[in-house]
C-alpha cells in the first residue's frame, strides 16, 4: 500500500506563542535548508523482545566489503543506507526478558527488586525537539508494553491499535467533540494552577532538601502546563489530510506480521506529515502459533530453540517475515521525497533486540542496525564479542546526529567510533 500526504510536511517552520505553522517551499529557502540538513530531524526505535537468531543476521565478515548475511538480504536494497553493528550491549543491564525495560534508557539492573528506570533515548530527544510537532511523540506496542519511558522512569502509555493511532493523527471529530476537548485541556490548566497555588504556603516549612524536591516537583507541573498550552494551540489548527482509509485494526492476535504492519503504516504516516519526530514500537512477541505459512509452533518457545534445528528453521521464517517489514518500511521512507532529500535521509532508524540471544536470555552482542539519518553507510561495525562496546556510546552518536550538544547518556560518556556522516 502507497501512503501520500495531501499536506506540506517537512518544511520551514515558524514558531510563536507555542504554535508552530509550516511554511509552503519557497525557492529562496534553499540555501538554509542545506544547512538545516546537516542534522537528522526524526527518530524511531525498533525492538524485536525475541531477539533475532545471531548466525542468521551478524555477518561473517566486518568492515565496508561484508557479504551479507540471510536476513540483511532481505534489505540488501538498502544495503547503502544502513550499518550493522555487533559486539555492543549495555553496561550492568541483565535480566533476560526483564532487560527490554533498558533497551532504550540503559539503566542498569532491571531485573532487581529496587530497579528504578531512567528516561529513553526518544524521550530525552523529545524533550529537547517535540515541541514544534502535534504529537511529541508515539509508543507503540504489538500487545501492551512498550520501550519509552519518562525522566522520572515511569513507562509511556503504549497506542497498539491502528485505527486509535490514525484516528488521533488524522481524524477531526464533531465540533462539539473537539470543544469538549479544548475544555479538558483547560481545566487541566486550572487544576495545575490550584495545585502550585495551594502548595506556596507549605514550602515555608520545608527542610532546605525538601524544599528541592518540591521545586523540582513544581518544574514537572509546569512542564505539564506547558505541554497542555501546546496541546491546547494544536488543537485549534486543523489535522493533515491523507489519501488513505482509516485502517481496519486485525482482532487475531496470531496474525502477528499482519498487525505489525499496521503499526508500521500508521508509523510512516506519522512521519510524513509531519505529526511527530519521534516514535517507537515494541514487538514484543507472543505465546502462540503465529499464522505464517511453515510455523506450527509456539513463538516464545521457537525464540528458545536450545539448538534445536527443526526449531530453528522455524524461527528463520517467522523472523524473515519481520525483516521483510523493516524493509517495507525503510522502502517507505526512502520513497518519501522532499527538497531536502528521502525522508529516509531525515530519520535515524534504530532497529534490533534486547537479546543477544533469546534462547539462554543473553544480553550481550546485542544485533543492533541503524539505518539513515545522513551517517555514511554501508559497514559491518564490528567490536569485539568478549570485551563489548557501550552501547550507549551509539545513542549519543545519534543525539548529537539530531543536532544536541552532548557528550553523555546514562553513564555513558562519548561517541561510537567508525560510525561516519
Amino acid at each position: 500500500m502507497t501512503f501520500k500526504s495531501t499536506t506540506p510536511d517537512r518544511r520551514t517552520v515558524l514558531q510563536a506563542a507555542g504554535i508552530a505553522v509550516a511554511l509552503p517551499w519557497m525557492e529562496s529557502l534553499q540555501a538554509n535548508a542545506s544547512t538545516t540538513s546537516r542534522f537528522a530531524r526524526n527518530l524511531v526505535a525498533i525492538n524485536v523482545g525475541l531477539g533475532l537468531h545471531q548466525p542468521n543476521i551478524r555477518p561473517e565478515q566486518s568492515g565496508w566489503n561484508y557479504d551479507l548475511s540471510p536476513y540483511l538480504k532481505v534489505i540488501g536494497a538498502h544495503r547503502n543506507q544502513f550499518t550493522f553493528i555487533s559486539g555492543t550491549s549495555h553496561p550492568g543491564v541483565a535480566g533476560g526478558h526483564h532487560s527490554g525495560k533498558s533497551f532504550l534508557t540503559a539503566a542498569k539492573h532491571p531485573s532487581s527488586a529496587g530497579f528504578s528506570n531512567s528516561i529513553s533515548l526518544d524521550q530525552f530527544a523529545a524533550e529537547r525537539l517535540g515541541r514544534e510537532t502535534r504529537i511529541r511523540s508515539l509508543s507503540l506496542s504489538t500487545s501492551g508494553p512498550g520501550i519509552s519511558w519518562s525522566r522520572s522512569g515511569v513507562e509511556l502509555p503504549t497506542d497498539t491499535r491502528p485505527s486509535k493511532i490514525y484516528e488521533r493523527l488524522f481524524l477531526e471529530g464533531k465540533p462539539e467533540e473537539r470543544a469538549q476537548h479544548i475544555q479538558a485541556i483547560q481545566d487541566g490548566r486550572s487544576v495545575l494552577d490550584l495545585i502550585i497555588d495551594q502548595s506556596s504556603s507549605l514550602e515555608r516549612r520545608l527542610s532546605r532538601r525538601d524544599q528541592a524536591k518540591l521545586d523540582q516537583y513544581f518544574e514537572s507541573v509546569r512542564e505539564a502546563e506547558r505541554r497542555l498550552v501546546r496541546t491546547e494551540a494544536w488543537a485549534l489548527e486543523p489535522k493533515p489530510k491523507v489519501s488513505v482509509s482509516p485502517p481496519q485494526d486485525e482482532p487475531d492476535a496470531t496474525r502477528m506480521i499482519e498487525r505489525l504492519r499496521l503499526l508500521y503504516d500508521m508509523m510512516f504516516l506519522a512521519l510524513e506529515t509531519g505529526s511527530t519526530r519521534f516514535a517507537t514500537l515494541f514487538h514484543t512477541g507472543m505465546n502462540a502459533v503465529p499464522k505464517i505459512a511453515g510455523v506450527d509452533t509456539d513463538y516464545h518457545m521457537l525464540s528458545h530453540h536450545g539448538k534445536d534445528e527443526t526449531k530453528i528453521a522455524q524461527l528463520t521464517i517467522v523472523e524473515t517475515e519481520l525483516m521483510k517489514l523493516l524493509n517495507h518500511f525503510l522502502t517507505q521512507l526512502q520513497g518519501s521525497k522532499s527538497e531536502q532529500g528521502s525522508l529516509l535521509d531525515q530519520t535515524l532508524v534504530l532497529f534490533g533486540s534486547n537479546l543477544g540471544n533469546a534462547s539462554s536470555h543473553d544480553t550481550r552482542n546485542l544485533p543492533i542496525l541503524l539505518a539513515g539519518g545522513g551517517f555514511h553507510h554501508g559497514q559491518h561495525l564490528a567490536f569485539d564479542r568478549e570485551r563489548n562496546e557501550d552501547l550507549p556510546k551509539l545513542y549519543v552518536s545519534m543525539l548529537q546526529r539530531l543536532g544536541l550538544e552532548l557528550d553523555q547518556f546514562g553513564d555513558t560518556h562519548g561517541t561510537l567510533s567508525g560510525l561516519t556522516c
